[in-house]
């Protein structure tokens, strides 16, 4: 029996997300000017994006399983609004005084160890409430509300850092959290609770969905490369604003990265209208291969107009190959085990991202020293590198025959063959 399509609720579940991105763009952009202050180090901002990821990553398995065996809108309501916790205890701190990076980092850790329930919830959410000819639809929209965070926040914290402090942004995010979760509320109440997984124990439903992920060769190869991507891209998400910072000032580095991350604004519209039809791992190969060209534009010159340049390309072409991504993903996933598997498939496919944020601000750093270039070109010199290994990695997702199979396997149950 054809699904039913519930786009509306969807779209009320996808506006209190959008919402919530804008309010960790926020806060995330205005930690990250507030510790280069103070410390002047790369690493000092990579360690608060390390240990706010971390947790994020370690739970992302047993929140694959609590997705599958509670209810989804339910997880995510949790979620949400026990993240603001963290964000308030950094704002208490700073309101007694100066907040240390110490307490900073413990704050941005208690927020990211709720924020983990989300995003199994929400994936598998997804797959609950629309039809599989609407999945490329919401994947576009899903890319632009995650792009929200560097589109729109950047250049309003920016704005407001001008007129007040990061206190302010702090207090917004807090208030966003409340939307978030009264857009999940009524959703759960609009469709009721989701269909659980079978009793079994904890250790069990990771196994399975293990088995399930690695009975497909293609599969787990594409989970693989997407941590080889995740590890090149973790780079340029951390030292792109000491990059900038160490020659221009907060307000044109939110000027510059809303610029930059409005290709992610024109790619995510037009990928929300029309999708994509077909050639997904085609698609998928190219665009992170011309993502990587442009990331290694935006490190060759400091100047601030190519650099918006290079990143707005950069951010163009994410939004295609997260598309693409998540439809040869979804499509190969039972509907029952979305939860477990979306944990197990962001836990491997997001190891880049802790090895990028564990290892980036320390080499930029270094790379600074050498004939004391500076911090600023020290992380651009890494970006360089990074940018450079990610088009060449990106080409070996077209190379595989079991990744092809993956589309063809869809082609075949759609009823249609990509051109």
């Amino acid at each position: 029996m054809k699904k039913k399509s519930n786009f509306n609720k969807f779209f009320l579940l996808w506006s209190g997300e959008l919402i919530s991105s804008i309010g960790g763009g926020l806060t995330s952009f205005g930690l990250g000017v507030y510790v280069f202050k103070q410390t002047g180090s790369a690493a000092g901002m990579a360690l608060v994006t390390l240990l706010g990821f971390l947790p994020t990553l370690l739970l992302s398995v047993p929140a694959g399983v609590l997705a599958d065996r509670y209810d989804r809108r339910l997880l995510m309501m949790i979620g949400d609004g026990c993240s603001a916790m963290g964000v308030l205890f950094i704002l208490i701190c700073m309101l007694s005084g100066r907040a240390s990076l110490a307490q900073i980092c413990i704050g941005v850790f208690i927020s990211s160890v709720f924020s983990a329930l989300l995003e199994p919830s929400f994936r598998a959410t997804i797959t609950d409430l629309l039809t599989e000819e609407e999945f490329s639809k919401a994947s576009g929209l899903v890319s632009l509300a995650g792009s929200a965070r560097y589109l729109f926040s950047p250049i309003i914290a920016g704005f407001l850092l001008t007129i007040s402090d990061v206190k302010l942004l702090l207090v917004i995010d807090i208030l966003t959290f409340a939307l978030t979760v009264i857009s999940a509320a009524i959703v759960r109440k609009g469709i009721g609770n989701s269909k659980t997984a079978k009793n079994e124990s904890f250790i069990e439903s990771i196994k399975e969905g293990w088995q399930i992920l690695s009975m497909k060769k293609g599969l787990l190869m594409l989970v693989g490369l997407s941590s080889v991507i995740t590890l090149f891209m973790g780079m340029f998400q951390i030292l792109a604003e000491p990059l900038i910072l160490s020659f221009e000032d907060a307000k044109t580095l939110g000027i510059a990265e809303t610029i930059c991350a409005s290709g992610m604004l024109v790619s995510g519209l037009i990928l929300g209208i029309k999708g994509i039809k077909g050639n997904f791992v085609k698609v998928l190969g190219i665009s992170l291969s011309i993502a990587g060209l442009f990331m290694l534009g935006f490190g060759l010159f400091e100047n601030i107009i190519l650099i918006c340049v290079f990143g707005f390309l950069f951010f163009a072409a994410l939004p295609f190959a997260n598309n693409c991504l998540d439809y040869l993903m979804r499509t190969n996933i039972p509907d029952e085990a979305q939860g477990r598997v979306w944990g197990l498939t962001g836990f491997i496919s997001q190891l880049g991202y802790v090895v990028a944020y564990a290892v980036s601000g320390v080499a930029a750093d270094a790379l600074g020293k050498i004939g004391n270039r500076g911090v600023g070109r020290g992380a651009a010199l890494v970006v360089i590198i990074s940018g450079a290994m990610l088009a060449i990695t990106a080409l070996m997702f077209m190379i595989p025959q079991s990744i092809k199979k993956l589309e063809k396997n869809n082609d075949r149950r759609l009823g249609y063959e990509s051109i």
